[in-house]
């Protein structure tokens, strides 16, 4: 009998897929293991593998969302009858599966140029995509430039997966680098010649048009992202009651620290770097804040996992730092810049996205002085950062120039009280005006 095909659930909070390409065509040969086609989650764009040797014998949904466990494709023999294998299928489910007796849509020229568009970018070579590999693994190697028919699998049945790139990468990077080869000789300059004038550039005027029927605007589809980001921030605004503390701390010392460790640093602090580290001590020592509210019961999470928000086209994707507390400032830096690179290029794991059990979401850097964050479910708090702004300050009597930022920490009053949030705030004020106590 042939196979199924139906959309997987690929992250924790997904409730649909989006078809945006198929890589195979109606009728082509499938090996398990090679892609059969790229889907946008809620998260992030994901290659969709086939576990069955075959041919794809019918493309259900061509492009588009489609619901969790939905049919999508059949994969079976040549000439195999695949409606009745889809017929099969939904009587094994209850009847419950009505996609398929779904007349099909007609294709647009660009969705039949979109499958070779994408095989053609597609870097890996015809071995890369026979080998047994899953998809998160897949993406880990083509990110590397690691060929997957080097590497062993541990999984089932051989099945490269997420360990086995992970130590090929740390194998490559411990290779010792070859030998640089001599530079060519630069060939010798030709005489100079007198400078001509040159017309400077015309100013380009932006284009604008005017609707004689008053419709000039332009719909945009809601991508799986921007859906999902509308539904759990509604559900956390109007559920969880919020409530805001603002505190004003004084940076002047944190600026001379930080000074100070990028003279020695293997990477260039930064200040949010400063204010993660500040945080994960922080919550160390009011574990009341580290909680998730969870309906019937409040968790006490003993680990410290600080979520990072970064902006990303579509929208706002939150890669997870993941024991904060026992990191050094240049491993916080190295890794939130290499998750925040795949965040905007749109390559996270769901591993890295989840087990957030507090979060930072920082404007600073685009000038902003003070906002308030809606909380990141499941934490029970997040706290927004501003801007570093120079301002008149009384110091020890007497009016000086003082380097504030200013913190706001939103709380769910369901979990967290008043008084409570208030001492979290002041012991990281405490911290980042004497950061030698990020060291204690």
């Amino acid at each position: 009998m042939a196979e199924v095909i139906r959309m997987p659930r690929m992250s924790d909070t997904m409730e649909e897929g989006n078809i945006v390409s198929w890589l195979k065509e109606e009728g082509e040969e499938v090996e398990a293991g090679e892609t059969l086609a790229e889907v946008e989650t809620d998260k992030a764009t994901m290659e969709l593998d086939s576990y069955f040797d075959g041919v794809l014998l019918h493309i259900a949904v061509k492009e588009g969302p489609v619901p969790i466990n939905d049919v999508i494709a059949v994969i079976g023999e040549e000439g195999e009858d695949w409606k009745a294998a889809i017929e099969a299928s939904a009587s094994d489910n209850g009847g419950a599966d009505d996609s398929s007796e779904a007349p099909e849509e007609e294709e647009s020229p660009s969705q039949e140029e979109a499958p070779a568009e994408a095989a053609a970018s597609d870097s890996s070579s015809d071995d890369d995509k026979r080998v047994k590999a899953s998809p998160l693994a897949r993406s880990m190697a083509k990110e590397a430039n690691i060929n997957l028919t080097s590497v062993n699998g541990s999984g089932d049945g051989g099945r490269i997966v997420k360990r086995d790139v992970e130590a090929a990468i740390e194998q490559q990077q411990s290779a010792p680098a070859p030998a640089p080869q001599p530079a060519p000789e630069a060939p010798a300059a030709p005489a100079a010649q007198p400078a001509q004038p040159q017309e400077a550039p015309a100013a380009k005027i932006p284009e604008f048009s005017i609707s004689s029927t008053g419709d000039n605007y332009e719909d945009q589809p809601v991508s799986q992202m921007r859906k999902t980001i509308a539904r759990r921030l509604g559900e956390s605004k109007f559920s969880a009651p919020h409530f805001y503390l603002t505190v004003e701390i004084n940076m002047d010392n944190a600026i001379k620290v930080r000074k100070r460790l990028n003279e020695v640093a293997p990477t260039k602090i930064s200040f949010n770097d400063l204010v993660l580290k500040a945080c994960a001590v922080a919550l160390r020592q009011h574990p009341a804040i580290n909680s998730s509210w969870l309906g019937d019961k409040i968790r006490k999470n003993k680990d410290v996992n600080i979520g990072v928000a970064v902006a990303v086209d579509e929208g706002l994707l939150v890669p997870v730092i993941r024991f904060a507390d026992m990191k050094s400032l240049s491993q916080i830096n190295t890794e939130v810049k290499t998750l925040a690179g795949k965040a905007k290029n749109r390559k996270l794991s769901t591993d890295e996205m989840q087990g957030n059990t507090f979060t930072i979401s920082n404007l600073g850097m685009f000038g902003i002085e003070e906002f308030t964050a809606i909380i990141n479910p499941p934490d029970s708090c997040i706290m927004a950062v501003g801007g570093i702004i120079q301002k008149p300050i009384v110091k020890n009597g007497e009016l000086a120039v003082g380097n504030m930022m200013k913190v706001t920490l939103s709380c769910d009053h369901r979990v967290v009280d008043g008084a409570t949030g208030a001492a979290f705030l002041n012991t990281v004020k405490g911290i980042l005006e004497d950061p030698i106590r990020i060291l204690v």
